[in-house]
């Protein structure tokens, strides 16, 4: 897991950045997260309801929230490194 994926990811968002937002959808490892940006994008670009699109994003958002959650754990548990 690419935690910085997750944090652009949650920026791109926040600013409305959708061509930044696309490349890493392209870019990411993480299939998950890859499909939940597709399935956003789509819903912003094509959707007249906003409860669809509204719902794509929070779906995203809820995501992202957990591989972040994730994506500490896995840090806190296995050092990067040992002095000894």
């Amino acid at each position: 897991m690419n935690k910085l994926d997750y944090d652009r990811a949650l920026y791109y968002t926040h600013r409305s950045e959708w061509d930044n937002l696309l490349i890493l959808m392209v870019r990411t490892k993480d299939q998950f997260l890859s499909k939940r940006i597709e399935q956003f994008l789509h819903a912003y670009h094509f959707e007249h309801d906003y409860t669809v699109i509204e719902n794509k994003l929070y779906s995203l958002l809820r995501y992202i929230d957990h591989a972040n959650e994730i994506a500490e754990s896995d840090t806190n548990e296995i050092p990067m490194y040992s002095l000894s």
